[in-house]
């Protein structure tokens, strides 16, 4: 049977803009001061996941709630079942927006927005792929299990809550509309290790605060450190102006109560591309690190502004490993923690690592740095993924890629974490093509509105292709 799946999406395109603006306008990012039993990752996260149920159920699709972490609804009959996982949470909007981040507006094509690209643009437009093979009525013999988490930003414990609470087995292949086209069949592992340090001063210095970062997988826009000093305002503002012109990051100096406020400001960036962001923090403890800090202030901030600056691919920190297939680990400083006097500092990295490493040998590694009293990682942890070429959901997918944009299709190893993983026969399907531009977790997030419809045309026809 043939379908032009373009021209289907394309009778729709107002009533897609329609339920992506909707969705978008959603403030859904993890809130923990304002979680509670009924908000597990606070109230946004919440009112995203019951609005896109209750359109669902507007479409006709009977949906699962499990307690407000994740929700589900199914379409099709048969044995196998298709698991589409996307994701309504987004990372905090920081600063630096020409637009209100919660307020999507269509500029030169592009759609800006807090989540436009990461996930709710992508999850529309599957969600619409779906909804056109359900409207056209198109013969199927495998059932299509649509998965939205709340938390997948953070943890994935949206995830973990679900599959051992939803009562039904796991879908025997799947994906995630949350990365890039052509395919994602292949993803590092996944693992945050905290450095702890005291917080004693000593020298003619001394800190009082030091605060960076919104998320470890998210490169530090911004941060702030508060610290005394024997010096004036105008001579230490003499020294910030020649560093300046040195270095990226611009900044901010103050006095306040007898102490100074020094702010840097970078660029923020996935944390899987530390390279592409500008990290505040790392050029803020740089700048401090020449001054006559002592004690674990000191080590705070030399490991910070000497060790960590720049270090994507941890070679400084001694943890540099390529794999041939799946390529070089890549180390993010993500949130940064520090206030005089505390028992437990902390400076969180991310690393996105491959096939030969573990996390183990990341957190043995860490040991050895010099100022810290020591490592712990995160609950959360990934392994690396891969499914193969020749698997036919793999193959599948590339097909449908290749017959609507004419490109040859070919496999691709990633740092970033998708809810593709979650599957053995899982992988990460678009929405991105190759010829846009990457803003996820950046401020002015877009989504090139030609691309969603096209996304959405790929989706329809390649689920089809899937559970025909």
């Amino acid at each position: 049977m043939f379908v032009d799946f373009q021209k289907e999406v394309d009778k729709r395109r107002g009533d897609i803009l329609a339920d992506l603006f909707r969705l978008l306008q959603i403030k859904s990012e993890r809130e923990d001061s304002k979680a509670d039993a009924k908000h597990p990752f606070g109230p946004g996260p919440v009112q995203a996941l019951e609005h896109f149920l209750k359109m669902a159920e507007r479409d006709g699709y009977e949906t699962k709630n499990v307690n407000n972490y994740a929700g589900h609804f199914e379409y099709g009959q048969g044995e196998e079942v298709l698991g589409i996982f996307a994701h309504l949470d987004v990372v905090p909007a920081g600063s630096g927006w020409n637009i209100d981040p919660y307020l999507p507006e269509i500029i030169n094509g592009k759609l800006y927005a807090r989540g436009a690209s990461d996930d709710k643009g992508p999850t529309i437009a599957c969600y619409y792929g779906l909804k056109i093979i359900k409207e056209l009525g198109l013969p199927v013999s495998k059932k299509v299990r649509f998965i939205v988490g709340t938390d997948e930003e953070s943890g994935w414990a949206d995830m973990d809550y679900y599959f051992e609470h939803v009562g039904l087995p796991e879908p025997d292949f799947g994906f995630s509309p949350d990365a890039y086209f052509p395919i994602i069949n292949g993803e590092k592992g996944n693992v945050t290790a905290y450095l702890h340090f005291g917080g004693d001063n000593g020298g003619s210095f001394s800190l009082k605060s030091f605060n960076g970062g919104l998320r470890d997988n998210m490169v530090p826009e911004a941060a702030t450190a508060v610290f005394s000093a024997p010096v004036s305002l105008s001579e230490l503002q003499a020294k910030l102006d020649a560093f300046t012109a040195d270095y990226q990051p611009a900044a901010e100096l103050k006095e306040e109560a007898g102490d100074f406020v020094l702010s840097f400001y970078g660029k923020s960036a996935h944390g899987s591309t530390p390279e592409a962001g500008v990290n505040g923090a790392t050029y803020l403890a740089l700048f401090l690190s020449q001054f006559d800090f002592a004690g674990a202030a000191k080590a705070y901030l030399e490991l910070a502004g000497k060790t960590l600056l720049d270090d994507h691919d941890a070679n400084k920190i001694g943890l540099a490993y390529t794999d041939e297939k799946m390529g070089s680990v890549s180390m993010n400083p993500g949130v940064f923690q520090f206030k005089a006097d505390a028992k437990d500092n902390t400076i969180a990295l991310n690393f996105r690592y491959p096939q030969g490493m573990d996390a183990q040998t990341i957190k043995a590694g860490l040991e050895k740095l010099a100022g810290i009293q020591k490592v712990t990682l995160s609950k959360r942890q990934h392994e690396p993924h891969y499914v193969p070429m020749d698997d036919p959901l793999v193959s599948t997918l590339l097909s449908v890629y290749e017959k609507h944009t004419g490109d040859k299709g070919h496999e691709w190893v990633i740092g970033g974490g998708t809810f593709g993983r979650l599957l053995k026969r899982g992988v990460a399907f678009g929405a991105m093509f190759p010829h846009s531009e990457d803003t996820m977790h950046q401020a002015n997030e877009f989504i090139e509105v030609e691309d969603l419809y096209k996304a959405a045309a790929i989706y329809a026809e390649a689920i089809y292709e899937l559970i025909k």
